[in-house]
């Protein structure tokens, strides 16, 4: 695609520090406090692409030349200087970023006129091989060149025009350049400009033009046929909106219901692992259990084997001091020590083997305790549970019963919509059909063939699918549905107009718009600038409050610090240059990746100007 890259914002003068911005070739985000020159910057480059007037700032006293840097399509770099309050800019065809004092390599008009073919417009223009496109300009079919107002208009978005109530497609709000505005959109959006009048048909040609309005009349029948109601475009359109606002309605009640379904199911499978663990751990504690009984027991009949056979001493005189009973020696015969070592070993042996039974059958009762009392514990949790899990299986049942017609519901009213786009696409073709067969028929009373008035509904589509895409990665809520209302040269979402929303919202809109456009444009290789600047894009609010006819400013919806974050992380994929202007922070991640000013005292920097 052929497009423009900027590259820096240079304010230079006589014995004056140079008050510069580099433009990073992806993401730059120059964020600050206010009164920093941050919307003047915006401003600035409004007036360096073709604004007729600046309003300076009385820090720029001294300052005598405005550059800015670019990069052509081919690569090669273009400074334009130009005084403030002049109309004329100099180009030097080489990256310069500080005071100019010799020749410029061309002089052209700043502020594009139809009657000068030396002006900036048709410079850049060229460069980027826009310079012979032709847009409508009234509904008489007459056209005008393409200009590069025309682009920035679409590009650049100051503070004043983000927040404002008029379509972003609309530069001036007047009836009379309507009709160039809205073809500047159709021809962004479909790459195709206007055709200039020609010269009425001969003999030979109104004989051929007879032939195609035969055919063309045999066309507007057959798609007539085709439609599958008596309703007009109108009412179609009529209906389409309150279908949309009926999806819009059914989504979120099915959003809602599928959430507490998911959540349902969330909480059986922990529920189910759960019971898992304490079916396993039930099991071990049985296991303990039969195991320890078995060794409790076997230390009882030890300790009772231990006191038989100390009874049986007893009653056989092994433990009695006197006559041996294993040799039969009179104690006066028995050696020192024969009474221990002999008559008394067997006592001792039992005594010690009962007392060690006797330990381990201590230690081990409280253990067999323990492990009893957790099994009732592990029991009870276990059967609690499975009621739970038993609750939980009915409440799925139940929300899949709910689900199941709203479901239904939305594919029938999804099916609607498509049906009556359908029928709107059939309409406009035969307007089209019915169009040129009226120019065709009217060839020879009338000059030129006006150019088709409307965008094809698959182009509008298309494009509305890459601006609800640009709203959901922002996570923006209440805005579903969007899209361009090219009949009304408005922006849609949430079954609303942009123009009906909070300044927050409007920010927004005007920003996903604006983005979208581009985004739009660069992914399919068709014509734009290339970047976008965007002043103040998301507006927030830590407050939601409800719109009043007396106020209409205040915000419908909140905007939350979460739009705020993914937006800078859809603007660091953004396939073009962007260029972001906020008082807030960025993210940590954006400071990270982008190039960024920061118009704070702390850093030494406290505003664009010194």
């Amino acid at each position: 695609m052929n497009s423009l890259q900027l590259v820096h914002l240079t304010y230079a003068g006589p014995g004056k520090p140079s008050a510069q911005i580099v433009f990073g070739p992806e993401l730059t985000t120059i964020y600050g406090a206010s009164d920093t020159g941050k919307t003047f910057i915006v401003r600035s480059i409004e007036y360096m692409l073709g604004g007729a007037k600046l309003e300076m700032v009385p820090e720029t006293e001294g300052y005598t030349q405005i550059l800015l840097g670019l990069l052509l399509p081919d690569g090669s770099p273009l400074t334009l200087v130009r005084r403030p309050g002049t109309n004329s800019t100099h180009l030097h065809r080489e990256d310069i970023r500080s005071l100019i004092q010799r020749p410029p390599d061309a002089i052209v008009n700043s502020v594009h006129n139809a009657r000068s073919k030396n002006s900036l417009s048709v410079h850049l223009m060229r460069a980027m091989g826009l310079d012979e496109v032709l847009i409508r300009k009234n509904e008489a079919g007459g056209t005008r060149s393409l200009t590069l107002t025309d682009l920035v208009h679409l590009s650049v978005v100051n503070e004043d025009r983000m927040i404002a109530m008029p379509s972003p497609v609309l530069r001036t709000g007047t009836a009379t350049t309507r009709t160039a505005e809205t073809s500047v959109m159709r021809f962004l959006l479909t790459g195709e400009g206007d055709s200039p009048t020609d010269a009425g048909p001969n003999a030979g040609q109104r004989r051929v033009n007879k032939g195609q309005i035969n055919l063309l009349d045999q066309l507007v029948i057959d798609l007539s046929q085709k439609l599958e109601s008596d309703e007009t475009e109108c009412e179609l359109k009529d209906r389409l909106m309150r279908i949309k606002t009926a999806i819009n309605t059914q989504s979120s009640a099915l959003r809602i219901a599928d959430d507490g379904h998911r959540e349902a199911i969330r909480k059986r499978m922990t529920h189910a692992r759960k019971l898992a663990e304490l079916d396993e751990r039930l099991a071990e504690v049985s296991d303990l259990l039969g195991r320890f009984s078995l060794l409790e027991n076997q230390y009882r009949s030890d300790l009772e084997r231990l006191v038989m056979i100390n009874e049986a001493g007893s009653i056989l005189g092994y433990f009695r001091v006197g006559t041996c009973v294993f040799c039969g020696a009179k104690p006066e015969h028995q050696h020192p020590g024969h009474n221990q070592h002999e008559t008394t070993q067997l006592h001792i042996a039992v005594q010690a083997e009962a007392e060690k039974t006797t330990g381990l059958l201590t230690d081990l009762l409280p253990t067999i305790a323990d492990l009893a009392s957790e099994q009732e514990e592990v029991a009870q949790s276990w059967q609690t549970t499975k009621d739970d899990l038993e609750a939980l299986d009915e409440l799925i049942t139940e929300a899949e019963s709910q689900l199941v017609p709203l479901r239904e519901g939305l594919q029938e009213l999804l099916d609607a919509r498509s049906a009556v786009e359908r029928g709107l696409e059939l309409h406009a073709r035969i307007a089209e059909l019915e169009d040129k067969r009226s120019r065709i028929d009217g060839e020879g009373a009338v000059p030129a063939t006006r150019p088709a008035e409307y965008i094809g509904a698959s182009v509008v589509n298309d494009f509305d699918s890459v601006l609800q895409r640009t709203l959901s990665n922002w996570e923006v809520p209440g805005v579903d549905n969007a899209g361009y209302d090219q009949y009304n040269a408005e922006v849609w979402a949430g079954g609303r107009t942009r123009a009906s929303r909070g300044k927050g919202v409007r920010s927004v809109l005007h920003s996903a718009f604006t983005t979208s456009l581009a985004r739009h444009c660069i992914e399919r290789d068709l014509p734009h600038l290339g970047f976008v600047i965007l002043d103040s894009p998301v507006v927030t609010y830590r407050q939601p409050l409800k719109s009043t006819p007396e106020d209409p400013d205040i915000p419908d919806v909140r905007i939350t610090s979460t739009v705020v974050e993914r937006f800078y992380e859809d603007m660091l994929a953004f396939p073009g240059q962007a260029v972001i202007i906020e008082n807030g922070d960025p993210p940590l991640g954006v400071l990270s990746e982008a190039t960024t000013y920061s118009f704070t005292a702390a850093d030494g920097r406290p505003g664009f100007l010194p």
